[in-house]
Formats: structure tokens, sequence, C-alpha cells
């Protein structure tokens, strides 16, 4: 199993190196139009290679579906905690109520129904 991992990880870096291969060209990256650009009489732009364009908008993409899943999650993991700590108190009254019962009896006789 362990090598298959491998094998696809090796197979998905040398189509990465193809795409960064077949894209070097370099692009002029424009931040603004330029008719907006103008207005503002700013016009920031930078030269970069193709592929870290398309690798940069790839990771850009990820990191967006990452936080939009986690804030979406939060009511399910906000949820699971309460049920958790639901749980806990409800385990803790149970051990009370147990002990309560057994107040007064053989410790003997109260060990041997608590593991029942």
């Amino acid at each position: 199993m362990r090598y298959i991992r491998y094998a696809c990880i090796a197979v998905f870096a040398l189509a990465l190196i193809a795409v960064a291969l077949a894209n070097r060209g370099m692009v002029t990256l424009k931040v603004l139009p330029v008719e907006i650009a103008g207005l503002f009489a700013v016009t920031p732009s930078v030269e970069l290679p193709l592929f870290v364009v398309i690798f940069g908008g790839i990771i850009a993409g990820l990191l967006v579906g990452f936080v939009w899943e986690w804030l979406r999650e939060h009511n399910i993991r906000a949820e699971n905690s309460r049920n958790a700590r639901e749980v806990r108190r409800l385990e803790r009254q149970i051990k009370r109520m147990k002990s309560e019962k057994h107040e007064g009896e053989d410790e003997v006789l109260a060990l041997l129904d608590e593991a029942s």
C-alpha cells in the first residue's frame, strides 16, 4: 500500500513539473485594471512565470476552500462539544447515584452490585 502511495505522489510530482516546464514564460500580473489604475495614478504589477501564477491560484483556492469548510463545520463541532460535556456530566451523575445507592451497605456487596 505504501508503494502505491509513493507511486501516486511521484506521478503527481512529474505532472506538476511538466506543467511548470511547459509554462515558463513570463507574464505581467496586474492588481488593478488599466482604467482604475489610471484614476489612482498607480499601476501595481509584477512579472512572474506563468506556472507560479497557476500554482498560486491553485493554492489560494485550496486555502479558501479549507477555511470555508472549517467555518461551515463550526456548528457541528460546537454541537459535538456540547454533547461530550453532557455525556461527562451524566456519567458523573450516574457514578454519584451509584455511590449514594450503596451508602450504609457492606462494601463487598456494593462492589459486587457495581460489577454487574
